[in-house]
Formats: C-alpha cells, structure tokens, sequence
C-alpha cells in the first residue's frame, strides 16, 4: 500500500486506506480531529444542548459484535451498500480491537481493522480510536463517545463532539419502532437532527461466519 505524506491529515486518511473503500465508525470519527469544533447547523441557530455520556459502560459487556442501524451519511462510507458491522474485543494492554466491515454494491466485502483506547476511566464512556498505523506508530486518533447505551446492552449511540458523525448499534440487524422512537429521542437532546441520519440496510452477513 502507497504512504504518501501529505500536511493535511484528513487527506492522508483517506490514501492510506483508499483501497480498502470502506472506513466506519472509527475511521470516520478520526477525521473528525481535523474539523475542530465545526457543529451540524440548525435552521433556528439556537445554542445546542452539551452532548452527553452515559455514566458507566461495562467493557465486558460493550464488546463483540455490533450492527449498525443507522448512520450520518459521510463519504469514506459511501461505498457500503449494506451489511455494516463492528466486532470489539479486549486486548491484554487494556485496549480494544476493533474490525468494520460492510458489503458494496457489487457484494464484495469491504474490512478494515483498528484500535480503540479508553479515555475517560471512571465512566468508558469516552474512547479514542485509530485506524493509521506506521509501524506500530498511531499518530491520529479520533473521538468516540457514546451517548446512549441499553441497559441489556442491545443497542447503543456513537456520537462525536463535532456531531458531524453519529451512529446506531444494535446486536440484531434490526430494531422495532419503539425502541428507534427512544434512542432518536436521545439523539435529539444530544443536538443531533433526526432526519441526518440514514437506515442501514442488511441483507447477509458481511462477516461470513
């Protein structure tokens, strides 16, 4: 794979994984490094509300696999026609792997693997991951918080202080309407707008277990 050095880290992001036509969650949280405090813009431009965290998210339980409901649409995701999921799992530096994947249009699989590292200790709340490495080297990472969590821990919201990224996880394909009519609540008090965000379609399991 080409490494170009590039001053623009977003860019370099982008070429390294350009082969890979498919970076998610994490990857796109990253570029968020390079839009510093740029916010989503309401019609009425009143303030919006501080995002928040929940208040604890038990690891143990938070890893495994993940399928995305719903996202905010973003380039380095516009080649995933369908079938977008995460698998976590714990390394024994305290860390986590993270592996995306997703299915194109012409059904051909589309994976990239990262880290994600704790930031916030007290709560877990608030990770950082990365997807750029050089030799073992990660000089970007990029915010993931997440701002709403199941009890059960069968769904969950991945937001970003920017709010220029936001997606729903669930551990089924799929989640009843009872169920989204709760979560974009959260999403709203959080300052996101519910109609940014797009339903993830799935038809197979793009992990192929």
């Amino acid at each position: 794979m080409l490494i170009t050095l590039d001053p623009d880290p977003e860019h370099k992001f982008a070429m390294n994984h350009h082969d890979l036509g498919y970076l998610w969650i994490a990857l796109t949280v990253t570029l968020g490094i390079g839009l510093g405090g740029r916010v989503a813009a309401r019609s009425d431009a009143e303030p919006l509300p501080a995002i928040t965290t929940v208040s604890s998210v038990e690891l143990t339980r938070y890893v495994g696999r993940w399928y995305e409901i719903a996202r905010i649409p973003n380039r380095f995701q516009k080649a995933c026609a369908s079938d977008t999921t995460a698998d976590y799992a714990i390394r024994d530096d305290g860390r986590l792997d993270v592996i995306n994947r997703c299915l194109r249009d012409d059904g051909k699989r589309d994976e990239a693997s990262g880290v994600a590292k704790i930031v916030d200790s007290q709560s877990n709340a608030k990770l950082k991951v990365s997807f750029v490495s050089f030799f073992g080297w990660r000089p970007f990472w990029g915010d993931y918080w997440v701002i709403g969590l199941d009890e059960n821990f069968q769904w969950a919201i991945v937001g970003h202080p920017s709010r220029e990224y936001g997606w729903i996880l669930a551990r089924t394909p799929e989640l009843d309407d009872e169920t989204l009519s709760r979560i974009f609540s959260i999403i709203e008090r959080n300052g996101y707008q519910r109609s940014t965000f797009e339903m993830t379609a799935h038809r197979t399991d793009p992990a192929g277990d």
